[in-house]
């Protein structure tokens, strides 16, 4: 082996023309020596520091030291007595590397950046996640001031919409709200500082990035983007409905910049719409007779938005009521509920209409997922929630609020022994287990008591 090294070596040399040096070819007659049958021992020997041959990772490094030997022509051979030479640390190595290129790499960029062009600065801005720019919008003034920019808007409406966040209230902090944040799995606790601290407001519908709020005496309404706190209240209505209302949201366009509207509808079949262009509430016409009264309402007869049209889910008889913000067409379809169903509630994906809700026979509990087929106008069960996860309702009086009419829902699970959330993706048909909401300061996970969803937005105004 140490002669077919030598001979590489001598060919290496030979093919750049550079001599043996002197060391090397006293290193050749030395190792002459080590092939030839040793000598017996004298008494005291110097001590050598030999390649374990054996090992790969010894010839590997056996030839490293070759290629840089015919490289350079000339290497420094350990002498007997002298320890090898220390390694340096890599990170030191490292420092050295590119210590010298630090200085230019520092002008390249600010070259780069100072002839970056501002319409592709605000496109890129725009669809970095929401958490990041709460972070770098700090910066300085003009980063902060992309929050009133027309063009930064313009920028934010032709990005795709991602998934939606949660407004919720908890049932023991009902002032304050807890939002969700389903890509970072965390909870934000934000505050609307306009927002009456004396009464009890709670989000009841949602269209973009704004939320709209109602009190709980159903006497005035409130529209804010809780991301940036723009707030709104909105004019008194002409008509006082004491009874549980269902109220609905849907945008003029694709953003607030052309509007947006309101319907809220009582039980007894009393309506108003709100238009933001004309900052007034109007009563375009009356339910038609054709539609049975009394509606059964309460806070979880949440809208669906499918376009311009809202639906509302009823019962007695069970079924479907829509009405178009457009045209002012109310609509009515009788459809039967699943049997054994409870806290059911209506959802949407892709303009397909679904319901959730609880399957309770004995003392099994699930929840369930249908979607509403057009053709027939019945219920059909395409999913339901993992058996292993229903095993945990068994035997227990397990109430649920369902958060969320976009694609993705948040599912509010509770009962004197438990307290549980969850996320079920329509499309993908994911179930996902989220993380107790916990007020700051406080251990205690707190049950959802109402809430919706909506697309996170920076520019949408109340």
């Amino acid at each position: 082996m140490l002669r077919q090294l030598i001979g590489q070596v001598e060919e290496l040399l030979e093919l750049y023309g550079s001599p043996l040096p002197p060391r090397f070819l006293h290193f050749q007659a030395h190792t002459q020596q080590l092939i030839q049958p040793p000598p017996p021992p004298p008494q005291q020997q110097h001590r050598w520091c030999l390649l374990n041959l054996d090992d790969s990772s010894s010839e590997d490094s056996c030839y490293s030291f070759i290629m840089r030997t015919g490289k350079t022509g000339y290497s420094k051979m350990l002498e007997p007595g002298k320890p090898p030479p220390t390694k340096k640390a890599r990170k030191e190595r490292n420092r050295k590397k590119y210590a010298g290129s630090a200085y230019s790499t520092e002008n390249m960029e600010q070259q780069i950046w100072k002839e970056f062009p501002e319409d592709l600065f605000e496109a890129v801005i725009a669809r970095v996640p929401i958490a990041t720019f709460f972070r770098f919008r700090s910066v300085c003034r003009k980063w902060n001031s992309l929050l009133t920019s027309q063009s930064f808007s313009q920028q934010c409406a032709q990005v795709p919409q991602a998934q939606p966040w949660f407004y919720t209230i908890t049932h023991e902090n009902v002032n304050t709200g807890a939002m969700y944040d389903p890509t970072l799995k965390k909870w934000h606790h934000p505050t609307v500082p306009a927002l009456p601290t004396k009464l009890i407001v709670l989000p009841v519908a949602s269209s973009g990035g704004l939320v709209c709020f109602l009190d709980i005496g159903h006497r005035s309404f409130y529209v804010s983007n809780p991301l940036t706190k723009s707030f709104k209240e909105l004019p008194a209505r002409s008509v006082k409905v004491w009874s549980r209302i269902a109220v609905g949201m849907t945008l003029n366009g694709r953003s607030t910049c052309g509007g947006y509207k309101i319907l809220w509808v009582g039980s007894d079949g009393e309506y108003e719409v709100y238009d933001s262009t004309k900052n007034y509430w109007t009563r375009p016409g009356s339910m038609p007779s054709s539609i049975k009264l009394p509606l059964a309402l309460n806070f979880r007869s949440q809208a669906v938005s499918i376009d311009s049209t809202l639906s509302f889910m009823r019962s007695d008889p069970d079924g479907i009521i829509s009405y178009d913000m457009v045209t002012g067409v109310w609509k009515q379809f009788i459809i039967p509920a699943p049997p054994h169903l409870s806290d059911h509630t209506l959802a949407e994906c892709g303009g397909q209409i679904m319901l959730v809700g609880l399957l309770t026979k004995n003392a099994a509990t699930c929840v369930c997922i249908w979607e509403l087929q057009k053709m027939t106008l019945l219920w059909k069960e395409v999913d339901r929630m993992p058996n292993v996860w229903c095993l945990e309702f068994y035997g227990k009086h397990v109430r649920m609020t369902c958060l969320g009419n976009k694609g993705l829902l948040l599912l509010s699970l509770r009962s004197r022994q438990m307290n549980r959330l969850v996320t079920y993706n329509v499309t993908s048909r994911e179930w996902l287990k989220v993380p107790g909401c916990v007020l700051p300061r406080g251990r205690k996970r707190q049950w959802i008591a109402c809430g919706t969803a909506f697309q996170p937005c920076l520019t949408e105004m109340a």
